[in-house]
């Protein structure tokens, strides 16, 4: 009987494999990319236009939720390895 544990092992060297990967990992920076981007631009619209903040408080909670998104989301990734079996991952 066929070992049902692991039916597919994958070869880490196959061109298809590696451009798969760099093509994740590209989708996945723009997709969180624009997660940062959105969630700082609806906060200032949000604090400018529909409350008594005005432009500059608006302004710094903008910048502030972009700098955090960027450390939580952006730059953790970026220093991922490419390799998704690479053990730490």
């Amino acid at each position: 009987m066929a070992s049902a544990a692991h039916p597919f092992t994958p070869n880490p060297n196959d061109p298809e494999l590696i451009a798969h990967e760099r093509t994740y990992k590209v989708f996945n920076l723009i997709i969180r990319w624009s997660m940062v981007h959105l969630a700082s631009l609806i906060a200032f619209l949000t604090l400018w236009f529909a409350t008594g903040a005005g432009f500059i408080a608006a302004l710094v909670v903008g910048i502030l939720i972009f700098v955090l998104g960027y450390n939580f989301l952006v730059k953790h990734e970026e220093q991922q390895p490419l390799d998704v079996w690479q053990e730490g991952r």
